[in-house]
């Protein structure tokens, strides 16, 4: 028998019984029931019950035996007794009569606990990061966050993709944000930097005459912790093609983004046939890049109705032709607690608040003459004058399109009573609400509102249960701007890849407004997640020399700067194209949470600190001198 185990903690099965095996593990739980000692022993693979009686000659050192304590026991496989069966275990049919024990390392304290999932303060979990990754829910994470990392290796060949390893020391680049240098020592006063992406490597692979590359890329940006990325480093499946169109790469990426979700969604619906969202619709119509498609509302633009209305406010605004209205549905939100909530909220979100329209049903007149509708009546009339429409036509149980004609609905609120009925019901026709509903609105340049607008969506979608979470919604968002303007530094700068082709070429780039150009940029987003970013590539160097001009780089920066890529444009590029998609937030959505340190191995804290190794931590004198470098502390 092997020195350590005959069988995993997750093999044994009713097939095995009468059998003596060895199984090692950690004890992952021990309790004591009726005299009798269990010891739940878990490994990678699962967990088995072991059970020691006073009769069992191992039950002594049982006795010794505590949490996480890692162990070998040897013992004869049995049936559980009748009705002890644990039908959530693989191996809930059987148990291990404990024969002997021997102690292979044993454990001092633990600082956190291993068994169950509850929650613990994230520093400990950190440092403690080995005994955290114990822990079910998560290591069940790992495993299956290297799972999903092999289905994408498999769809990617699958669809004639080779998987090539790009540089990790390279050349610093303006990918957007700060990158991590290393100093060379044999190159005193100069750096290497970790890349930010392979985006400039994998170019110059379509240059080198390779046609579809992809690889599982360790990208490295120095730069403030964000809610929806790990501080330090992260993964993308990164990928390239050549000669193709938009449509080409969103052929071969589809499939395998889409296999992906199906495969790990523990039948939650996914969409096969993603929508294509213009950039300016996502934004008019959710308030993001990313929208959430779950949530069904979609906001409209109703400057029509307010322009000239007794709603000075509004009125005043749009008298600047770069001014709207926006409405926003609020499906069932039509209480004047709820819109009164949201106004707060907005408020609380630095708003000066959040316009609304509440509709109502009309009132139900009976036939008074005859008693008991009189009474009816009154009591219906006095829950109207509370505000409480619907409970009377609920109390009356009348469908009121049985007194005659459809259900009368008005407008209430300051703002229905500004604008008057008739736009009131204009608004209400366009947005398709009915009564119990509201509508919040926002006004000024939607360049300034439209963020604040997209989370005011979200907050109804939730506050209102809209957003059907038992489901996953992939969208592609197209046609993003080449460029933005750039209100700090007052000149026109690249909003997305400053390597992406734009749509018109050359020619565009010569005649267009830039701010009126567009690119061959595209993302997946899924579930108000951007998952994925790529474009068609600028390949042309007239072309990618122009385009940096615009952004204010001369062409000798463009030199200095992506000397390598620019040099292989002149010998002959094919058009070429392709993306990067997040590795750590698909799996993040696919295991069902909402933190990235969730599905890492041994992520960084808020402060990008790896409190298990103790970095960043300082360099000794020796190491700065064989790097060439002198400190220059900030002051205390």
């Amino acid at each position: 028998m092997h020195r350590y185990r005959s069988h995993t903690c997750g093999a044994l099965r009713d097939s095995h019984i009468d059998q003596t095996v060895r199984v090692s593990g950690w004890c992952h739980r021990i309790r004591y029931h009726g005299g009798v000692l269990f010891i739940d022993q878990r490994d990678h693979y699962g967990l088995t019950q072991c059970v020691a009686d006073p009769e069992s000659p191992a039950f002594k050192d049982a006795e010794l035996l505590r949490s996480e304590w890692v162990v070998k026991i040897d013992g004869l496989v049995r049936r559980r007794p009748g009705g002890t069966e644990n039908a959530d275990l693989p191996t809930g049919a059987v148990e291990i009569y404990i024969k002997s024990i021997e102690v292979l390392g044993a454990s001092a304290e633990l600082p956190l606990p291993v068994f169950g999932d509850q929650d613990y303060p994230e520093d400990i979990r950190l440092k403690y990061r080995f005994l955290d990754l114990r822990r079910e829910k998560l290591h069940q994470n790992i495993m299956t966050r290297g799972a999903i990392v092999d289905s994408m290796r498999k769809r990617m060949k699958e669809q004639g993709f080779f998987e090539f390893q790009t540089p990790i020391l390279t050349a610093s680049s303006p990918e957007g944000a700060r990158d991590f240098l290393v100093p060379s020592r044999i190159h005193p006063g100069k750096f290497y930097a970790l890349p930010q992406a392979p985006q400039q490597y994998k170019q110059l692979l379509m240059m080198s005459g390779f046609d579809r590359y992809f690889q599982i890329a360790p990208c490295f940006r120095d730069e403030d912790p964000r809610a929806d990325r790990l501080p330090g480093e992260f993964y993308q499946l990164d990928l390239e093609m050549s000669f193709v169109e938009q449509e080409d790469v969103f052929a071969a990426v589809q499939p395998v983004i889409t296999g992906v979700f199906e495969e790990f969604a523990k039948g939650k619906p996914v969409n096969s046939d993603w929508p294509k969202i213009p950039y300016a619709e996502s934004l008019r119509k959710y308030g993001s890049d990313k929208p959430d498609l779950r949530n069904p509302i979609e906001m409209q633009n109703v400057s029509e109705h307010f322009r000239g209305s007794g709603f000075k406010v509004f009125a005043r605004m749009l008298e600047d032709d770069k001014n709207q209205v926006w409405a926003i549905p609020g499906p069932t939100g039509g209480s004047r607690a709820f819109c009164d909530r949201m106004n707060s909220w907005a408020q609380g979100e630095g708003q000066p608040g959040l316009g609304y329209i509440m509709w109502r049903g009309g009132e139900i007149t009976l036939d008074t003459s005859k008693p008991d509708q009189k009474k009816d009546q009154e009591i219906a009339d006095r829950l109207i004058k509370e505000g409480k429409v619907v409970e009377a036509n609920k109390y009356l149980g009348l469908n009121p399109t049985e007194l005659g004609g459809e259900p009368k609905v008005v407008g209430a609120g300051p703002l229905a009573n500004n604008i008057g009925p008739e736009r009131t019901e204009a608004i209400r026709q366009a947005l398709g609400l009915k009564e119990g509903d509201a509508a919040f609105f926002v006004a000024g340049d939607p360049a300034k509102f439209y963020k604040f607008a997209g989370l005011a969506r979200t907050r109804l979608g939730e506050e209102l249960n809209l957003i059907d979470k038992e489901r996953f919604a992939l969208a592609w968002i197209v046609d993003f701007p080449m460029y933005e303007y750039n209100e700090d530094d007052k000149k026109v700068d690249f909003s997305h890849n400053p390597f992406s082709m734009p749509q018109g070429g050359l020619d565009a780039l010569n005649t267009q407004d830039p701010l009126t150009i567009n690119a061959f940029q595209y993302d997946i987003t899924c579930n108000g997640f951007e998952i994925a970013s790529g474009g068609i590539r600028n390949h042309k160097p007239e072309a990618m020399v122009k385009a940096f001009e615009i952004a204010g780089y001369g062409e000798d920066t463009v030199i200095e700067r992506f000397g390598g890529m620019y040099r292989a444009f002149q010998y002959g590029a094919p058009p070429h194209g392709g993306m990067a998609a997040g590795v750590d937030r698909i799996v993040m959505l696919l295991c069902g949470t909402s933190n990235l340190r969730e599905i890492s191995l041994f992520p960084m804290n808020q402060r990008a600190e790896d409190l298990l190794m103790g970095a960043p931590s300082e360099a000794s004198p020796k190491q700065l001198r064989e790097a060439h470098i002198r400190l220059n502390l900030p002051e205390a």
